[in-house]
């Protein structure tokens, strides 16, 4: 059996790494994802539910202000 040089050694290492710091990072971005789609989902049911008081109260619901045409 022979042995491994450093490199081989250095270079295991170096994957072994590579590996975990992406398995992290996926682990991190879905973990962001379903942050922002719950926030999307609150700010989502929050609109909804001003639209509709508005609407029961006769009002407009998110109308902006009309402003200076721009040129």
């Amino acid at each position: 059996m022979a042995s491994k040089t450093d490199e081989q050694i250095a270079k295991e290492k170096r994957l072994r790494l590579f590996r975990e710091h992406s398995a992290r990072a996926m682990d991190e971005a879905a973990s962001e994802g379903d942050a922002i789609r719950k926030n999307m989902v609150r700010l989502r049911e929050l609109r909804l539910a001003r639209e509709a008081e508005a609407a029961s109260t006769g009002q407009t619901a998110g109308k902006a202000k009309p402003g200076k045409a721009k040129k």
